[in-house]
């Protein structure tokens, strides 16, 4: 992602990466170290998005949207605020309610964490993205203080009820993010 946005121009179409990861814990550039309680064999990388400590793992879409913010006429606080609303609306489509919080980026069903989101802009392009839980397994968050937040409760869309493959919940994230963005629907990159 960093080579990406160092290397693209103002021609340079966006992108939008849609992806699992394996098992791992990754640190935010202001992150503390003090978060991580216990990794246990879960590797942890310290990155260059911004926020503190999550986990990434399987059964989780995680969504790094590579835009030319000028370009799109948007500044950090609205594109924090698009992925939140994508998510959302993705969220409405099965029925749960889900909100966000002034005080805490990220989206929330009742009291409990969904999606996180991290990013990082350079030279006015932003990188890194948002992960929604879907189906993995929860019990790393354990292992942490989830975005820095001791004991913060972290839940997925199979918890409610909700049966969406990653994939297909990828797709519809997409073409929620590209009405949002008043894109046309597809073109969307997916890496492994």
């Amino acid at each position: 992602m960093r080579a990406f946005t160092d290397a693209r121009d103002a021609a340079t179409a966006d992108e939008l990466w849609l992806l699992e990861h394996p098992p791992v814990f990754t640190l935010g550039q202001a992150g503390l170290a003090e978060h991580i309680l216990d990794p246990g064999s879960i590797p942890v990388v310290h990155c260059d998005r911004g926020g503190q400590v999550t986990y990434h793992g399987p059964g989780q879409l995680v969504a790094y949207l590579l835009l030319d913010l000028k370009r799109a006429r948007l500044g950090v606080k609205q594109l924090v605020h698009l992925l939140e609303q994508a998510v959302v609306a993705l969220l409405a489509e099965h029925a749960l309610a889900a909100q966000t919080r002034a005080d805490a980026p990220g989206v929330y069903v009742g009291a409990a964490k969904i999606a996180s989101v991290g990013l990082r802009v350079r030279h006015g392009r932003s990188y890194h993205g948002i992960a929604l839980n879907i189906d993995l397994d929860p019990a790393p968050f354990g292992r942490i203080n989830p975005c820095g937040y001791p004991g913060l409760a972290v839940t997925r869309l199979c918890d409610h009820g909700v049966r969406i493959g990653v994939r297909e919940a990828g797709e519809r994230l997409a073409a929620h993010l590209c009405r949002l963005l008043g894109r046309p629907p597809g073109g969307a990159n997916e890496a492994a």
